[in-house]
């Protein structure tokens, strides 16, 4: 048994990896950001924050290793400065605290985006691939976690004090998280989106995606295998938007979209835009904004074989994680759908509505 330090253990990710490092019987200290944080019984809480030095030094007291999980899912450019103030600076602050402390080995929770992106639908990322730095400037998070990344990857193979060896950073990088337990809904949200028939128009790209809890188990396997200085990528399958709306179509019984969207990707920006204006006149927010509409014309394809070969990993059946996804959301009343409805079907009506009652006002005397 060891004691290992978790930051943000109340998150999507950090708290299945609780869960499943208390399966290994291991003795947990959580940095949180308020005592209250609901955490399972026997979790050490060390109140805190990645970007407060002071509170990692403490939090990192008797600890053998940590998992660096802490961080901030925006897809809005205004929010670029925060993400990187969490994400670069703070992971810099966990690397620094840790190696002050004679901590041995830090696994980081990066993202499979800084690597299996591409606009080529037959690409298919390793680890060893170059990194598509045209793309991530465009998407905030994405370059906030290369940034991050790098970071800690640079950090591998420093002296620790007192002669006690190298200080060892192992990345894992999952792609889009699935499954139950988002109660924040940074990771799940456009599978909400797809229930309540909010997505007007099939995407022409790709995705990969990845159980939470199977991703969780890659991290505790990272701290115990991983090879210090490299990065794992981890994705249970690659699929178009199509198929997976297809999926979650047969798992849910909600009508999946049937117009596709343009392959051009400064078309669809558009078209986006237009349906965002349309709806705005009908009173009506859109859940459609340029930088999901640009990553959607994309294809986060990856293959995950040094993970299963080096680690020992496996992921579960997809289409467990889609029906455990689609529960969970419902059981826990997320999910709010419109029966028959979609989303383009509901504008449509909205007009009408507006049309008629201007047809009505113009003909009262």
């Amino acid at each position: 048994m060891s004691r290992y330090l978790v930051t943000g253990a109340t998150g999507f990710l950090g708290r299945h990896l609780v869960d499943a490092l208390r399966a290994r019987e291991h003795e947990i200290v959580a940095l949180v950001r308020t005592a209250s944080a609901p955490l399972p019984d026997g979790v050490v809480r060390v109140v805190g924050d990645v970007t407060d030095r002071a509170s990692l030094d403490r939090a990192m007291d008797g600890v053998a290793g940590v998992f660096h999980c802490a961080g901030f899912v925006s897809r809005r450019p205004d929010d670029a400065e925060k993400l990187h103030d969490v994400h670069v600076r703070g992971t810099k602050n966990v690397l620094e605290a840790a190696v002050a402390r004679g901590v041995k080995r830090v696994v980081v929770a990066s993202t499979s985006g800084t690597v299996a992106v591409s606009d080529d639908p037959d690409f298919v990322a390793t680890e060893d691939d170059p990194t598509p730095i045209g793309l991530l400037n465009r998407w905030p998070y994405y370059r906030a976690k290369l940034f991050a990344e790098q970071a800690a990857l640079e950090a591998n193979g420093r002296a620790l004090p007192d002669n006690a060896g190298l200080f060892e950073v192992v990345c894992v990088n999952p792609t889009l998280l699935l499954g139950p337990g988002d109660v924040h809904g940074s990771s799940t949200e456009d599978v909400r989106l797809f229930l309540e028939r909010k997505i007007p128009v099939v995407p022409p790209g790709g995705i990969s995606f990845v159980d939470a809890r199977d991703a969780a188990e890659a991290l505790a396997l990272a701290m115990d295998k991983g090879v210090a200085g490299r990065r794992y990528l981890v994705g249970a399958c690659n699929m178009t938007l199509r198929e997976l709306f297809a999926r979650l179509e047969r798992i849910s019984g909600v009508r999946a979209p049937m117009l596709p969207m343009p392959r051009m990707a400064e078309l669809a920006r558009a078209g986006a835009e237009m349906l965002e204006r349309v709806a705005g006149r009908v009173g009506m927010s859109l859940p459609v904004d340029a930088v999901s509409v640009d990553m959607a014309n994309h294809y986060w394809y990856l293959d995950a074989s040094r993970a299963e070969n080096e680690l020992g990993w496996a992921p579960r059946d997809p289409t467990e994680t889609l029906a455990d996804t689609v529960a969970d959301l419902e059981a826990r009343g997320v999910v709010w759908p419109e029966p028959g409805s979609s989303l383009l079907e509901t504008i449509g009506r909205r007009i009408g509505a507006t049309v008629e009652a201007r047809t009505s006002d113009a003909d009262t005397p």
